[in-house]
């Protein structure tokens, strides 16, 4: 379960070139992205902070992003769920989000909860009347909630990978947890082949 106030980036079509700039793509390790998260939107060339960007509002806080339809569009990069990960994000709730966007959070521990269109609209609405509002993301229940606002909807998940959130596990983990019944599995098979 995930309780935190939320933070609302109501932009369509945030495409990962905007989420992290390619100029900051040469690292190859996952630290440090967070801090160039949305860079352009963030700061000028002088690396003066704009005052009207959310992340710069200090009256916007938490580990739940909040995003206008079609999250995640554009090219590929992985680095774009690094961002958000380094970032301290841990939930982005849009209405829709990019296919290869959303496996590459789901593979970097983000949890991408999409809602329809009115209820996205209902959340903002939300958050902008209360900055403080808090909202829980159940991921056993597949729930999201706001309980001030009598706003609750579920949203879904891939079986695997709620799973995988769970626990904690990376692919790799996940296949190392199942490796007794792996064993067991090839035992059988190795006494059907005699």
């Amino acid at each position: 379960m995930i309780e935190s106030t939320c933070v609302p980036l109501n932009v369509e079509n945030i495409d990962t070139d905007q989420i992290i700039p390619a100029r900051f793509l040469k690292a190859t390790t996952r630290e440090g992205f967070g801090e160039n998260l949305f860079r352009d939107w963030r700061f000028d060339e002088n690396d003066k902070p704009f005052d009207d960007f959310v992340l710069n509002n200090p009256q916007y806080s938490g580990t739940i992003l909040i995003a206008g339809k079609n999250f995640g569009c554009g090219s590929s990069r992985e680095h774009a769920a690094w961002s958000l990960s380094d970032y301290g994000f841990k939930v982005v709730v849009s209405s829709f989000f990019a296919d290869i966007f959303k496996s590459n959070a789901l593979n970097n521990f983000i949890l991408p909860v999409q809602v329809d269109e009115i209820f996205l609209s209902k959340i903002f609405k939300a958050v902008e009347k209360n900055s403080s509002v808090v909202a829980k993301v159940d991921l056993k229940n597949q729930l999201f909630e706001i309980a001030e606002f009598n706003l609750e909807t579920s949203f879904e998940i891939n079986p695997y990978k709620k799973e995988c959130l769970l626990n904690g596990y990376s692919d790799l983990d996940y296949l190392l947890s199942k490796k007794d019944e792996i064993k067991a599995h090839e035992e059988r098979r190795m006494l059907n082949l005699v």
